[in-house]
C-alpha cells in the first residue's frame, strides 16, 4: 500500500497510508485541548499515525508519550513518523490491544488521552478497508474498554483527554463515572453558530471530586459560506496559531 506525506506545520511531516483515516481537525483539537505538563508522562490509546503524540512532545506538551496502536501497518507508520520528526527519546509506539495492557503500566501515567473510534461496531456501513473500518468502528475495543484502561494506568490525580462524538456524550460521561475518572471539564465544537456541535472534547481527573466546568462552544468558521481558512473565527486562529485553547475555555 503507498503512502503519503502529510505536513502538519513547521516543525512535523508525517506519513499516512493512502486512503487510509488522515489526520483532521478532531486530533488537533485535541493536542490543543491537553493542558501542558512538561514534566508529566502520557499514553495515548489508539494512536493512528502518531500525530497528536507528535504535536504534544514538539510543543513540551509532555516528557514522555507511550502511543499504543492495536494495528500493526499503522503502528509501523507511527513509529517511522517518530523516527522521521527526530522524536525516539520522547515517544514508544507499542503495538498491543488496550484491552491487553498488563499491570506493569498500571497506575504509571500523568496524563493519558484518545480520539477513539465513534462508532458502534454494527452501525453503519464498514469500510471496505480494514483499517479504516476499525480507526472508525469499535472493532478493537469499545469507548468502555478505552476508558477503563485509562483509569487502570492513569495515576490519582491523573488527566484523562478525550475526542468524541456529541451524540454519545452521555454514555462517555456515564463510564467516567463508573471508572472514578470525575469530569471536570467539556467543550462542544460546532461548524458554525447555526449548526449543531460536531465534536465534544472532555477532561476528567481520577479521583477528584464532582463539579464540572461546560465551557463556552467552540465555533470553528464565522460562516457556512465560507468554510475554509480563511473562514476561521478569532477563537480557532488562536488554537492554530498557539496550539492551545484561548483563557475562555479553562
Amino acid at each position: 500500500m503507498t503512502e503519503k506525506l502529510t505536513e502538519i506545520n513547521e516543525k512535523l511531516t508525517i506519513a499516512e497510508r493512502t486512503g487510509s483515516l488522515s489526520f483532521g481537525t478532531d486530533a488537533y483539537l485535541l493536542y490543543a485541548y491537553m493542558k501542558r505538563r512538561k514534566n508529566a508522562v502520557g499514553c495515548e490509546l489508539g494512536a493512528g499515525s502518531g500525530v497528536i503524540s507528535l504535536l504534544a512532545v514538539s510543543a513540551d506538551k509532555l516528557k514522555h508519550i507511550t502511543a499504543v496502536e492495536v494495528q500493526e501497518g499503522i503502528a509501523a507508520i507511527a513509529a517511522k513518523n517518530v523516527e522521521s520528526n527526530g522524536q525516539n527519546g520522547k515517544i514508544d509506539v507499542i503495538c498491543r490491544d488496550l484491552r491487553q495492557l498488563d499491570n506493569s503500566y498500571c497506575g504509571v501515567y500523568d496524563t493519558v488521552f484518545t480520539n477513539p473510534p465513534y462508532m458502534r461496531a454494527d452501525s453503519g456501513l464498514l469500510n471496505c478497508m480494514d483499517e479504516n473500518a476499525a480507526s472508525r468502528h469499535e472493532l478493537n475495543g469499545t469507548i468502555g474498554d478505552f476508558v477503563a484502561c485509562a483509569s487502570r494506568i492513569l495515576k490519582f490525580g491523573g488527566t484523562f483527554y478525550a475526542v468524541y462524538r456529541p451524540d454519545r456524550a452521555a454514555e462517555l460521561i456515564a463510564l467516567c463515572h463508573e471508572n472514578r475518572l470525575a469530569v471536570k471539564r467539556l467543550t462542544f465544537v460546532h461548524p458554525t453558530s447555526d449548526h449543531v456541535p460536531s465534536i465534544l472534547l472532555i477532561e476528567a481527573k481520577k479521583g477528584a471530586s464532582d463539579g464540572v466546568c461546560v465551557t463556552p462552544p467552540l465555533i470553528i468558521y464565522f460562516s457556512a459560506a465560507n468554510m475554509t481558512n480563511d473562514g476561521y473565527t478569532d477563537d480557532m486562529k488562536y488554537i492554530y496559531e498557539h496550539g492551545d485553547f484561548n483563557d475562555k475555555f479553562r
